[in-house]
């Protein structure tokens, strides 16, 4: 039996307020539903953040694309304005999951659930995004933390996700054929502050290629990252891609992913 209050707020301060220690947060339930079959959380309290008024809005102001955390991807792959915002982000969206997952899971689960082989968090450190909540703004640098772990206290809620729009931006990933997970997925973006690589898939959870940015922001052509590669020892190592194998497909994805923004 599954035995839990189930609560739909009508506003973030409302579903703050029904926080407790054996709560969990619903979005679109594509982590969270699954954990509880198989009986790996069991809350005390379901808060559904589903009918919160424009939590899913998506909207371009000037130089920033901004998402709601319950936007979905299917939304954020369809959305005109995204795609000529920033074609990657929408591209990278359309390759989550399966047409089940694209159109109920939401962005704002995705990246606060911080799964090391999710799409969306190489799109947040990728392009240098900013994380709001409920009472604060979180830094893309400093918002992942470790598996499964990010700079989300307790008593906060994910609300949005700002991405400035960057000069060039792509992700190239190498997906598990099952799942479509990311066995490791690359996101290249050329800003205004200079090159920033994004890496999931590999480690405990998304991280920066600095080497490669280095490469890059002296040369940005797919030829600049010969002979640069990040290190396997704190790599995942699992039945599906051992440590240096994934280290292999860092390079070989942030090749393709540069190729692909025009370098």
């Amino acid at each position: 039996m599954y035995d839990f209050n189930y609560h739909r707020p009508g506003s973030v301060d409302e579903a703050v307020g029904l926080i407790n220690d054996d709560a969990k947060l619903l979005a679109g339930g594509q982590s969270l539903l699954p954990t509880m079959k198989l009986r790996l959380a069991q809350p005390s309290d379901v808060i559904d953040l589903g009918g919160i008024p424009g939590l899913s809005d998506i909207s371009v102001d000037g130089s920033t694309v901004t998402i709601g955390a319950t936007a979905t991807h299917a939304s954020v792959a369809a959305s005109s304005a995204v795609a000529g915002a920033i074609p990657a982000l929408a591209d990278l969206a359309s390759g989550i999951g399966d047409t089940q997952v694209r159109n109920v899971g939401t962005i704002g689960g995705s990246v606060a659930n911080a799964d090391p082989a999710a799409d969306y968090p190489a799109a947040v450190l990728g392009l240098g995004a900013t994380v709001h909540t409920n009472s604060r703004t979180i830094a893309a640098d400093d918002f992942f933390t470790g598996i499964f772990e990010t700079a989300l206290a307790e008593n906060e809620i994910l609300t949005k996700v700002s991405f400035p729009v960057p000069e060039a931006a792509a992700y190239v990933k190498f997906a598990n054929p099952a799942s479509r997970y990311a066995i490791v997925g690359v996101f290249v973006a050329k800003t205004s502050d200079g090159v920033r690589v994004a890496v999931t898939g590999a480690g405990g959870s998304a991280f920066r290629a600095s080497g490669m940015e280095a490469a890059l922001n002296a040369n940005f052509s797919a030829s600049a990252l010969d002979g640069i590669a990040v290190a396997s020892d704190d790599l995942n190592n699992d039945l599906h891609a051992s440590a240096e194998y994934r280290a292999h497909l860092v390079s070989v994805m942030a090749k393709r992913a540069v190729q692909a923004a025009g370098g």
